[in-house]
């Protein structure tokens, strides 16, 4: 059977941003990865874009990754309100593990400061608790972070992890979203393990079967 990858974003573009060029490098190896963002964010999109602009946007990046249009999930809960639908968003993960019954699950650092993302962090624990789990990096948002576990990419993953993240127009006006900044973040982690580029991880739970 086709060993799956499962990627946990709280919102559309986090999953690319902590680990697109990743997410490439797997496909690229036979994996089939299932995305699901958990909110589209409507309500923080910004005129004179429309307010479902990123339920769009997230198809488009990550076809570029290699992900198929069915394996892009985006459910509805509401961008800011996640500790409050913290149960209902466990359910769901359930459901997810039941269906998919991923080798791996990459979701947000347990060190998460953005409350969304720490709920998804938290639940995503207690869902997969029995799945290899790696939380990924959205420098913006850790307070801290441990880099226990790296994935060398190559140029070619790294230009289709800035592809993918171009086709969010919305978010272009955010600081982190430069090709500069990306690439800058991604040279840094390779410069530690004295590769080009580099995505990095935290071990939240190894398993080998």
């Amino acid at each position: 059977m086709q060993k799956k990858i499962l990627i946990l974003a709280p919102h559309t573009d986090d999953g690319e941003f902590g680990c697109g060029g990743t997410i490439a490098k797997l496909i690229n190896e036979g994996y089939r990865a299932i995305y699901v963002a958990f909110s589209a964010a409507e309500q923080s999109v910004l005129p004179p874009f429309p307010r479902d602009i990123l339920r769009y946007e997230v198809k488009d990046a990550t076809s570029i990754l290699g992900i198929q249009p069915e394996d892009c999930l985006v459910l509805d809960f509401d961008v800011r309100y996640f500790p409050e639908q913290r149960q209902k968003i466990l359910d769901k993960m359930i459901e997810l593990s039941k269906e998919y019954q991923p080798e791996m699950v990459f979701l947000p650092s347990i060190h998460d400061t953005h409350q969304d993302h720490e709920v998804i962090s938290q639940e995503g624990f207690r869902a997969f608790k029995k799945t290899t789990m790696l939380g990924y990096e959205v420098p913006w948002n850790n307070l801290e972070f441990r880099t226990s576990c790296f994935y060398v990419l190559n140029e070619e993953e790294l230009n289709t992890k800035i592809t993918a993240l171009q086709c969010y127009k919305s978010q272009q006006h955010r600081s982190y979203a430069t090709e500069e900044f990306i690439r800058s973040l991604a040279i840094t982690r390779g410069t530690q393990i004295g590769q080009r580029y580099a995505e990095v991880f935290e071990v939240i739970r190894m398993i080998h079967k």
